[in-house]
């Protein structure tokens, strides 16, 4: 007791990471990046843990692009649609199916409906026209066709509820809900509620009257991870389209919610934990999380080569091109993964995951009773973790030797690790992870600092040394470990930037030299403080040029992304200073910046009078020349391709393959187009077109280049580099083709 009252000054510190862990826990003060780092480990291991096996029970009929190339583009005929239906049923002889697939409107394709129009009135006169009309509508009535294919038959109809409309826009008929409100009787049900729906029309739900929604709901960081079973509608609860073709399945037993049955608990805690389905005496349970939801368990990657299901092409079921009987007794999935039809989910295993899987692996889950759980005692359970771990670590550290307490974070971090994976690999418990392991490593980041002076010799030092190179933002961070730091010369990978004003010559002459050093310093300034946030560090300035690099002297894994960052954010603060220069009446600037990354030399250089911390080397001299291209090429930013391949947060535009002065060897040359989160659907459409010209021009397709030129130009009328290209295929159409030519472009000067 002596020794815990002498340190309670550090004990406190240390609990200071518990508190504020407790308080995400409990939901008071929640943390986002704690629930996206849980979310990151709950993802890591669900791939980790994924069977990759195939399941030959579920088999998906894809309406993919082979399909819509055979048969049309969709939605088809609904004749086509009870073809399928006819096939499946009365050849493959399948068990269940269920459309990942919404009727929401009349099928009219056949023109029926026009030529009923006409009987009516421009040819009501015409004799035998009416009469005939009415002999074909057994035939052109598509709808009725795809009903009577429907009726009787082990199909289970899909359908989407929406929020999108405040007065709850709804068409189509709903299936008979599954549950009611008094039902429930009186307790907390945190379904997911919606105030409209899109539905089959009444025909269709009156054929198959079972059906089931296909709501994607994603997590805030927009993946999906979970599928609501139950949805909750006008007070009426509505099952999922995997539950739907699972109580098929088993005969459509009777949906009951089961809650905890602790008498203490008051009837305002929710206490839902399982779906029960019950048929007589038997009963087969399905846990849920509070939002009456089930993860999702991924059984691998996802679509026709992810190796999870079989995919069938609806083009080959419909051309008869499978064996008699070969989906025998499967269950199959009618659904999409064409890239135009849009039924794509981000989700854990993949960010273009076709949506019609996620119902296949829900089904697989509950038929091999494989369902991972979030329960609704997972706070208790953070809270008591945290606890135990948190008093712990306040106790031991301050008493501990510094090795000593070491072993201890390490211990304490291995038991909740340890633990949290085995519930969860055991028992299919996905429970909160992240507030344990930062409140773990802050307890023990504070307890160590509050042991030590916050300033040594050795930290004041370094200090000293790095503070004329680098700038304070990174020494403050480099004095935390001195000794990982020294201006001793060595080879690591690096990301250079060379900055070029464009103009400056022009504006020399035309202005006096106190004017042109305010404007230099308010510009470079600017820049500078671009530079800064982003982590870089300013090598020199010459003259109208700014030289930084990343890297360097701290580590930065993403180096090569924040300096295309950067640069952008340089351009686009260049747009802002002439905007502000047009209203002054001072000229406009430009900048052309390269950007290399690249093994280089960095350290102390120079000589006796004078040293500066700096980068030398091939990779830098690469980055130089990059810089120059930029007004060959029209744009503000040239990036080698190194650099492209590590910064894949960014939309890129290939402008050449270039050889420049002093380099045998072509490079690839590109231009940011923008940041792939803010990326629409024209500058798509417009790198995709100028893919396929620069697969044209380096094969010598000269007409064919010339055509997606035209169209390329149509998309940006003003674009420079377009018209260069122009140029350069009207003048390479009058050489002959060369099979050695490589594509590249020769620069002969700096």
């Amino acid at each position: 007791m002596k020794m815990i009252a002498k340190h309670w000054q550090r004990i406190a510190v240390t609990l200071i990471p518990l508190v504020f862990a407790l308080l995400h826990a409990v939901g008071v003060a929640p943390v986002g990046v704690l629930q996206r780092l849980d979310d990151i480990i709950y993802d890591a291991r669900l791939r980790a843990t994924m069977p990759r096996t195939l399941d030959e029970r579920i088999v998906i009929v894809d309406i993919d692009e082979k399909s819509l190339a055979e048969v049309g583009r969709f939605p088809w005929g609904r004749n086509k649609l009870a073809q399928l239906l006819d096939i499946l049923f009365d050849q493959q002889k399948i068990a269940l199916l269920g459309f990942d697939i919404v009727f929401a409107e009349a099928d009219d394709s056949s023109g029926l409906s026009r030529l009923t129009d006409l009987a009516r009135n421009e040819f009501k006169d015409q004799p035998g026209f009416a009469d005939r009309v009415r002999q074909l509508q057994p035939e052109l009535d598509y709808d009725a066709k795809f009903a009577r294919a429907l009726d009787k038959r082990a199909v289970v109809m899909g359908y989407y509820f929406t929020s999108s409309d405040r007065d709850g826009h709804a068409t189509g008929t709903l299936p008979v809900p599954v549950l009611s409100s008094a039902q429930v009787k009186g307790r907390i049900v945190s379904a997911f509620s919606w105030s409209g729906f899109g539905a089959n029309i009444e025909l269709l739900a009156k054929a198959a009257p079972t059906a089931g929604h296909f709501n994607p709901v994603a997590d805030s960081d927009g993946v999906m991870r979970s599928l609501p079973l139950l949805a909750e509608y006008k007070g009426q609860y509505y099952e999922s389209l995997s539950l739907a073709m699972f109580r098929r399945l088993f005969g459509s037993p009777a949906v009951v919610l089961g809650f905890s049955d602790e008498q203490w608990l008051s009837r305002n805690y929710q206490g839902l934990d399982r779906v029960i389905l019950k048929e007589g005496k038997s009963t087969l349970s399905i846990p849920v999380d509070r939002h009456v939801a089930t993860l999702v368990p991924f059984r691998g990657v996802g679509g026709p080569n992810g190796g999870s299901f079989r995919y069938v092409s609806a083009a080959d079921v419909l051309a008869g091109r499978l064996p008699v009987a070969s989906l025998k007794d499967k269950i199959i999935l009618v659904g999409t993964t064409a890239p135009g039809l849009q039924d794509a989910r981000v989700t854990p295993v993949g960010e273009v995951y076709p949506g019609v899987e996620t119902h296949a692996n829900v089904i697989a889950g509950w038929l091999d009773n494989k369902v991972t759980l979030k329960p609704d005692y997972a706070m208790g359970y953070d809270v008591f973790m945290l606890v135990m771990a948190g008093m712990l670590l306040a106790i031991g550290l301050p008493l501990l030797s510094a090795p000593r307490a070491v072993m201890l974070s390490c211990g304490v971090l291995c038991f909740v690790t340890v633990v949290n994976s085995w519930l969860y690999i055991g028992w299919g418990l996905v429970l909160p992870l992240a507030a344990a392991i930062v409140m773990n490593l802050a307890a023990f980041a504070l307890n160590m600092s509050y042991g030590y002076l916050v300033e040594t010799r050795s930290k004041r030092e370094l200090a000293h040394l790095f503070g004329t190179y680098v700038p304070p933002e990174l020494v403050d961070e480099m004095v935390k470990d001195p000794d990982s730091y020294s201006m001793k010369a060595t080879n690591r990978e690096l990301t250079v930037m060379f900055c070029d004003m464009r103009g400056f010559t022009k504006m020399s002459e035309q202005m006096e030299p106190t004017q042109l050093q305010e404007l230099l310093t308010g510009v470079f300034s600017n820049l500078t403080g671009i530079i800064r946030a982003n982590r870089g560090t300013i090598d020199k300035y010459m003259g109208d040029c700014v030289m930084a690099f990343w890297g360097a002297p701290v580590d930065t894994p993403e180096h090569a992304h924040m300096a295309v960052k950067s640069a952008m954010e340089m351009a686009h603060a260049v747009r802002d200073i002439n905007r502000d220069h047009r209203e002054r009446g001072l000229p406009e600037i430009g900048v052309g910046i390269g950007i290399n990354t690249g093994t280089m030399c960095v350290g102390d250089m120079g000589s006796n009078i004078r040293r500066a911390y700096t980068v030398i080397g091939d990779a830098v001299n690469l980055g130089s020349r990059l810089e120059g291209l930029s007004k060959v090429y029209g744009v503000d930013i040239v990036v080698s391709e190194t650099t492209r391949k590590m910064a894949t947060d960014f939309a890129w535009q290939e402008l050449d393959r270039v050889r420049v002065k002093g380099k045998d060897q072509a490079v690839a040359i590109f231009w940011p187009m923008a940041p792939v989160a803010q990326l629409n659907e024209a500058t798509t459409s417009e790198i995709k077109t100028w893919a396929s010209f620069v697969k044209a021009y380096r094969a010598q397709s000269w007409d064919q280049a010339d055509v997606l030129l035209i169209n390329l130009m149509r998309m940006n009328a003003k674009k420079f580099l377009y018209q260069l290209y122009a140029d350069r295929v009207a003048s390479m159409r009058l050489l002959p083709f060369d099979p050695q030519w490589d594509g590249a472009t020769n620069f002969e000067t700096k």
